[in-house]
């Protein structure tokens, strides 16, 4: 027997976006009908597993660290990283100047209200590293939300609940849709298969056993499904081999297997038009996850400015690719010398520099307070997480000295063997450039105007040492893996969450918001990020849809 429901606002997708949409339609008195093909355990969906980071402009945050920013600022930063060049960019570029112009306005405010409060040292992610007018953030702007991802999605998984107790919200879990019903030519309701019930932890791959059918039907449907970080298949299909090189045939996911970007077919077989779906966004630092919770799991390591970063033949790359600061440009150097690359560093640069990204490699922000961090943070060693991907990560080596490291990187790639005393005479000419408080060295000057910033220099940068020196180590080596992550690009939606159809014009009663439409508009972001865009698109292009739906 089929299932069927009636509601006004059908909203397909339990994530970050589609709760803010569904938020947003209940306070305008809709009724909500929420579906998602995994389980209630997996509210929230991506959100949860990210580190909780939020661009956000002029906050009371930066300005206590002596940060000037301003949505002037930001904007020039945001446009000369986008590098918008298509027809079809006018309503990412749109959505970009209005996202802009929210996060220096109202956006922690209205955060704040919900109850979300921010870690006080602002991290500087993508700092470009080439010219002013390049890519790159020019000041810190990533705000890390205390309780990380968790801490992001709580306020609205409440409210969600809230709403469900209420009569407002029906939530219908291991519902998945495999047809957008369309009459008229307008999207009048969704079909598809019901799931197995299911108590599979969150993130792990779930029973895909059909045991009924569904057809719901609504005024207007929202998606808010996510991207296709986890089918690597469809990654390479629309990797941009102009700009990027050849796809590499080894990567590692940073995405659970349902991220795996089926809803863009799916509604592209109802009319809707998809833009921009060459440009993604994967990350250089992925090491494998020693603890797997989905299939191919990985880690981004998230690296302060010290590390030496070799490429798979064994050569230092150029700036801008240093760590920290210009992830495309990086990712398209490493793929031509290969397709992993290297991080050299020492005990004490693990010790302060190194990071992972995820909620759940950071208990201290995710489950602590200020104690907690403190010790995890400014106390003896690294910190937990990141020793023991130390201690049993496939992608780390350490040793006494530079011959027995590298004998232990061949080990990993025998087919790609580097010579050590190659190696040796690149990170002695870096360790060389220390003498003086003058340099050369790009990397060094970087590390130096890194420690100029008081945030960095509490817990992100470490004091610059010798490398090769040994009362410094032990030396450790990570193999760096590409990490599929995002997609910038998708469903072409308007100003005001509608999607169009290829020929730009409204499909009447479908709206999409979240990483499925590139954060809004088809791909708000062009062709870079400045990160902790992605939980801030799936905030703004969330609350537009849902306002309008």
């Amino acid at each position: 027997m089929t299932q069927k429901f009636q509601a006004d606002v059908i909203i397909v997708g339990a994530g970050l976006a589609g709760m803010v949409a569904a938020h947003e339609a209940i306070q305008r008195g809709r009724r909500i009908l929420m579906i998602d093909q995994e389980g209630p355990q997996s509210l929230g969906g991506q959100a949860h597993w990210s580190l909780g980071g939020l661009f956000m402009v002029d906050t009371p945050e930066q300005r206590r660290l002596g940060i000037r920013d301003s949505a002037e600022l930001a904007l020039t930063d945001w446009m000369a990283s986008a590098q918008f060049d298509r027809t079809e960019d006018a309503n990412p570029r749109a959505y970009a100047e209005r996202f802009i112009e929210w996060s220096a306005g109202d956006m922690r405010g209205w955060l704040h209200d919900l109850g979300m409060r921010w870690f006080p040292v602002v991290g500087w992610a993508e700092r470009g590293g080439a010219l002013a007018g390049g890519h790159g953030n020019s000041v810190p702007r990533f705000h890390i939300t205390w309780g990380t991802g968790t801490g992001v999605v709580a306020p609205f998984a409440k409210l969600m609940q809230s709403y469900a107790a209420s009569g407002k919200l029906n939530m219908q879990f291991r519902h998945r849709v495999s047809m957008l019903d369309v009459t008229s030519g307008a999207v009048t309701g969704v079909s598809g298969d019901i799931l197995q019930d299911t108590d599979a932890p969150r993130g792990e791959s779930t029973s895909r056993e059909v045991t009924g059918s569904f057809h719901h039907e609504a005024e207007a449907v929202i998606l808010t499904t996510g991207g296709i970080g986890a089918d690597h298949d469809l990654v390479r299909k629309h990797w941009p081999v102009d700009r990027l090189g050849h796809p590499p045939r080894r990567m590692i996911s940073g995405v659970p297997d349902y991220v795996d970007g089926k809803m863009h077919a799916i509604a592209a077989q109802a009319g809707a038009g998809l833009i921009n779906q060459d440009r993604m966004w994967h990350y250089c630092e992925g090491v494998k996850n020693w603890n797997p919770i989905w299939p191919n799991h990985g880690i981004r390591i998230l690296p302060g400015p010290s590390s030496v970063w070799l490429d798979a033949k064994g050569d230092r790359m150029e700036p801008p690719c240093m760590p920290g600061f210009d992830t495309l440009t990086t990712l398209k150097r490493i793929l031509q010398a290969g397709e992993h690359s290297w991080f050299i560093l020492t005990q004490k640069i693990i010790e302060n520099e190194f990071a992972l990204s995820g909620s759940e490699q950071n208990p201290d922000l995710t489950d602590g307070g200020w104690r907690e961090v403190l010790a995890a943070r400014l106390g003896k060693g690294a910190t937990a997480a990141v020793e023991m991907f130390k201690n049993k990560g496939e992608d780390f080596v350490v040793a006494d000295d530079l011959t027995q490291l590298v004998a232990g990187m061949n080990l990993l790639t025998p087919d790609q063997r580097l010579d050590p005393e190659h190696l040796r005479r690149q990170i002695a000419a870096r360790d060389g450039q220390l003498a003086n408080p003058f340099a050369k060295d790009a990397q060094i000057t970087a590390i130096r105007g890194a420690r100029a910033y008081r945030g960095d220099k509490l817990i992100r940068t470490a004091k610059p040492h010798a490398i090769l020196d040994a009362k410094n180590g032990p030396l450790i080596a990570v193999r760096l893996n590409i990490l599929t992550r995002k997609s910038l690009g998708g469903l072409h939606t308007d100003l005001q969450g509608r999607v169009l159809t290829l020929h730009g014009e409204v499909l009447r009663g479908l709206f999409a918001a979240g990483e499925v439409c590139g954060f809004g508009g088809g791909g708000y972001h062009g062709y870079n990020a400045l990160e902790g865009t992605f939980l801030g698109g799936c905030l703004f292009s969330g609350r537009i849809a849902g306002q309008n739906a």
